[in-house]
């Protein structure tokens, strides 16, 4: 039985001369919670002005759009309400409609929500691109023809299933948690506003939503992805899902119809175009003037700019942000185009996700090599702006930045340490996410001077310096690919008809398996090294051609980390005493490289292979 409708006064507004419509209630419904709550409910229809509201909860309307299309309703739900479908009847003269809402289940909090740390190791996928585990969905009904694997920008057929079927792949490797770009519903239409070789394209990627409470229906439904979290936390891997407020798809259907006049930044029509001057954040002399074609304008002219000043539209995309943690148990989100949104917005948004989950954690996309900027938005210290953005962690794009150019380009090893010289400015440098490559940025291999030793001695550097370790899908088997779409190819076994499954040791050529070897060592000699997660680092010895640092926890455990970045073997004179180490202490190398080593008059002497780095414990 349900209970009493509440019935709600009318709008001051001129009634329509048709019955009510409704095509979409956002949440369409919430998860029955331990403490009551006001939730915003938007009602998208038509003749919706004038209208009478009745429903299970006390509601108050807050306001309708000019053209009757959009409606606000404030629903007051109870603490601990009952789960089951709440219609909201929605009447006018001319007649009535229901609204479908209802209050789910909530999620036992144990095993999820739990953030992730620099005792973790990321893995980024890209779900299209990664395994087709239900070809079913390859060519759904609704967006028929997007599907061509001959095609680059096209939906390939990855899916939550393939990511499920190959979760004791990541397992093996090391990974303890995944990251997934955005699973959005995109646009069901080929996208003629951005064209590849002069073709339409797909927004297989994720980044182009049409729809913020649905899911992508080549990717599966949001019980299989509900499926994907349970299924990873059950065997130690945790997940990250993508997320977009700074902009929708361009066919997102309120660029014709906003729910309110300043939803977005300008119009289709009239808009400005995002300059990417990122810098201008961090001026302190900076205005509205210098700043606002970045915080304002649309990205690359074709992405509708969302408009975080304007109240509704804040409180949708920090509402929808909660709906997605608390429908489906993920451990944190990796939030796209940080400073492209008012400072402002971060706090309140990270305020409502940490007051709700206070082990969650935010890794945010600062994509700039200046640790000045990038560290302006990590939360944990207020700018001079007098704002804390709360924002746990940024990538590091930085010191990747830096690694790219020491191991594939041959530059000098203190490229690494001067970046790290920086650290200063990080409210938390060691909870940055490091990383040698991602969806956005060619391919590690596909660098001018790269080599799959090269990429092995990066990935060693990875995983021994600090902060929380990211791989790209299929960097650990040496994929290749320049810039986006080529850095994106398919991963070799994710689909029947491969020539070969890169999933699979037995399958792997001589080179994917051997920089696969190496990457899964690394990523278990860090799970069992507490130095290499959590140890502060110490540089020992910085050189043009070597470069030698520690990382010492509290309790005493040590690491020492040895680089030559010569083109021919050395030995190396790495000066130990100001890491607390004695004479006579005897060192092992973690990854089976070199002999044990003994400290000599404060020093250990090692001898590398040209473009070698070994850790020592």
């Amino acid at each position: 039985m349900r209970p009493i409708l509440f019935v709600s006064a009318l709008f001051l507004c001129t009634a329509s001369a048709a019955p009510p419509t409704i095509t979409k209630v956002e949440p369409p419904n919430w998860p029955a919670e331990s403490q009551a709550t006001t939730l915003r409910v938007l009602i998208s229809g038509a003749n919706l002005a004038g209208v009478k509201v009745a429903t299970p909860f006390p509601a108050a309307r807050v306001a309708i759009s000019a053209t009757g299309k959009h409606l606000f309703l404030d629903l007051s739900i109870p603490a601990h309400a009952t789960p089951g479908s709440y219609h909201l009847r929605i009447s006018n003269g001319e007649g009535w409609v229901e609204a479908p809402f209802s209050i789910v289940p909530a999620l036992p909090s144990a095993g999820r929500f739990q953030g992730f740390s620099p005792d973790d190791v990321l893995y980024l996928i890209m779900p299209d691109r990664f395994a087709n585990g239900d070809p079913s969905n390859d060519d759904p009904s609704e967006s028929r023809g997007m599907h061509d694997r001959s095609k680059a920008r096209y939906y390939h057929g990855g899916d939550f299933r393939g990511i499920v079927n190959h979760l004791p792949y990541l397992k093996d490797l090391g990974v303890t948690a995944i990251w997934l770009t955005p699973i959005y519903d995109n646009a069901n239409r080929l996208n003629e506003r951005e064209k590849y070789d002069g073709q339409a394209i797909t927004d297989y990627h994720g980044y182009g939503a049409t729809d913020f409470y649905g899911v992508d229906e080549h990717f599966g439904s949001l019980d299989e992805f509900r499926e994907l979290v349970d299924r990873a936390h059950a065997i130690g891997i945790k997940v990250i899902l993508d997320q977009v407020a700074n902009h929708t798809g361009p066919y997102h259907p309120w660029v014709e119809n906003p729910p309110t006049p300043t939803w977005f930044h300008g119009t289709e029509a009239r808009h400005a175009a995002n300059t990417w001057r990122t810098w201008t954040l961090i001026d302190p002399s900076g205005s509205q003037v210098t700043q606002s074609s970045t915080l304002e304008g649309w990205f690359a002219n074709i992405l509708p700019d969302l408009n975080q000043a304007d109240r509704e539209s804040a409180r949708y995309l920090i509402q929808n942000t909660l709906w997605w943690i608390g429908r489906t148990g993920i451990d944190g989100i990796r939030e796209d185009t940080v400073p492209y949104v008012q400072r402002g917005f971060w706090r309140d948004w990270t305020n409502a996700i940490h007051s709700r989950y206070p082990n969650f954690k935010i890794v945010g996309e600062v994509y700039d090599t200046d640790p000045a900027l990038t560290s302006f938005f990590q939360g944990g210290r207020s700018g001079f702006d007098g704002i804390d953005t709360g924002i746990d962690s940024v990538f590091d794009f930085p010191l990747q930045d830096a690694a790219a150019k020491v191991f594939a380009g041959r530059g000098a090893a203190s490229e690494l340490p001067k970046v790290l010289a920086h650290d200063y400015l990080y409210p938390g440098a060691g909870s940055l996410v490091t990383f040698l490559g991602l969806h956005d940025m060619p391919r590690f291999l596909h660098r001018p001077g790269a080599s799959p030793e090269s990429l092995k001695q990066a990935f060693t550097f990875l995983f021994a310096t600090r902060g929380t370790p990211m791989i790209y899908y299929g960097d650990e088997i040496g994929m290749s690919g320049g810039d986006d779409p080529d850095n994106r190819r398919d991963f070799p076994g994710g689909w029947p008809q491969d020539a070969a499954n890169a999933f699979e040791r037995s399958e792997r050529s001589i080179l994917q398996e051997d920089l696969y070897s190496h990457v899964r060592a690394l990523t278990h000699a860090r799970a069992a090294t507490a130095a290499l997660r959590q140890g502060s680092l110490v540089n020992l010895l910085v050189e043009d051609d070597a470069y030698a640092f520690a990382r010492i926890t509290a309790n005493g455990s040590r690491a020492v980390v040895v680089m030559n970045c010569a083109a021919a073997r050395a030995k190396i004179q790495v000066p130990v005493r100001l890491a607390g180490v004695q004479d006579g202490a005897r060192f092992e190398d973690l990854l089976g490289t070199t002999t044990p080593v003994y400290v000599r008059e404060g020093s250990m002497t090692v001898d590398l292979p040209a473009h070698t780095t070994a850790i020592y414990r």
